[in-house]
């Protein structure tokens, strides 16, 4: 009865908050949502239409500085989403949290039922985002040697920056980088400067390898000097790098096989070896011949 009546409370604060929220507010259009034709609009997914429409309830919730903060994750995790509906997301994975905890515990250990559903709704979405962003960025770290090669391939053909850039755009395989590269070449479409999209794409990820990558071509474009040369060397050096990474997790792996080893394999190999000869002793039992005599 108590799940009942906690449930429908919740429900009507839910209810009552989307009320008063103006749900019709006024969205300015992004870079992704101006390449949108008005078929693809039509097609899209009604429930996904309604819980966008609900995700404006939680705009006073997101302040500038959280706004900031999740904007810059979501991008950089290639989320399509909203600071509002990860808020969103968490309140309903609370919620089903909620639900599911209490009718299996008892009324004394609600509070403790309503701190693990709020860990589980608030926390599990952050941590799940951080890994995301983390396998986005090996991704990028695996991908950019690659994708420097082939402008340095472009450049060395006679083409200039941003046909070599739009030609690896249109021909590679879509990827984590190739979509950098793609925004990279969208941004410098609309007005904004080489330099500053570049900046921008490293500031957004911020990994060395990107950070090295936009300096050489900062630097490039301010002394004038030759494009294929910042390329080939930038080049080298991503190789390098990359080979020396491969090493490093090539030293790590027997740290990490040690725990298998020591857990699963060895109590494995100890009971092989010496089942035998515990039972054998068992069975025989010499010392018990020896107090009979």
């Amino acid at each position: 009865m108590l799940t009942f009546v906690l449930l429908f409370v919740y429900l009507c604060v839910f209810a009552f908050v989307l009320g008063l929220m103006p749900i019709d507010l006024e969205q300015r259009p992004t870079l992704e949502a101006l390449g949108l034709s008005v078929e693809e609009n039509k097609k899209t997914n009604h429930f996904l239409f309604f819980f966008r429409k609900i995700a404006n309830i939680n705009k006073p919730i997101c302040t500038d500085l959280i706004r900031q903060r999740l904007l810059k994750d979501l991008r950089v995790a290639h989320l399509n989403l909203t600071p509002e509906e990860f808020m969103l997301i968490k309140e309903l994975l609370t919620g089903v949290a909620m639900f599911i905890l209490i009718p299996i515990s008892s009324p004394d250990m609600l509070l403790g039922v309503i701190s693990i559903s709020l860990c589980i709704g608030f926390v599990g979405p952050e941590f799940w985002l951080k890994a995301r962003i983390k396998k986005v960025k090996e991704i990028i770290k695996k991908e950019l040697p690659d994708a420097i090669d082939l402008l340095g391939l472009c450049v060395n053909a006679g083409l200039d920056f941003m046909l070599s850039l739009k030609w690896v755009v249109e021909k590679s395989k879509p990827s984590v980088m190739i979509e950098e590269l793609n925004t990279i070449l969208q941004e410098i479409n609309v007005g904004k400067t080489r330099r500053d999209a570049i900046r921008d794409m490293a500031n957004r990820y911020e990994l060395s390898e990107l950070y090295t990558f936009a300096r050489t071509l900062i630097q490039a474009d301010k002394m004038g000097t030759s494009v294929t040369e910042a390329f080939n060397i930038l080049s080298e050096d991503m190789r390098l790098a990359r080979y020396r990474r491969g090493e490093q997790l090539a030293l790590k792996a027997p740290l990490k096989m040690l725990i298998p080893l020591l857990f699963f394999i060895f109590p494995v190999v100890g009971a092989l070896v010496a089942g035998p000869i515990l039972i054998d002793f068992i069975s025989s039992n010499p010392f018990k011949s020896l107090g009979g005599g």
